[in-house]
C-alpha cells in the first residue's frame, strides 16, 4: 500500500492547544498571574509581589532625578 506524502504547503488548521490557548484570553504577563491566583487560591503571594516590586522601583528610581524625593521618604 503506498501512502501519498503530506504536502507541507497546506495549512492544517489549529491545533487543539492553539484552540485551547486561544480560549483562555489571558494575553498579559499579569492577567496569567492573576489567573493563576484565582485558580489555586493562592492569594498570599500578592502581597509580596507587591512589596518586591514596590522596592524595585524605589531601587530603579534611586539613580534618576527622583532620588531626592526618595530619600526623604526614610
Amino acid at each position: 500500500m503506498m501512502s501519498t506524502p503530506r504536502d507541507a504547503s497546506k495549512p492544517t488548521g489549529p491545533t487543539s492547544f492553539e484552540h485551547l490557548s486561544a480560549e483562555a484570553g489571558h494575553g498579559t504577563l499579569t492577567g496569567e498571574f492573576l489567573a493563576f491566583l484565582r485558580y489555586n487560591k493562592k492569594w498570599w503571594l500578592l502581597p509580596i509581589l507587591v512589596v518586591l516590586a514596590a522596592i524595585g522601583l524605589l531601587v530603579a528610581l534611586s539613580g534618576s532625578a527622583a532620588a531626592p524625593f526618595i530619600y526623604t521618604l526614610f
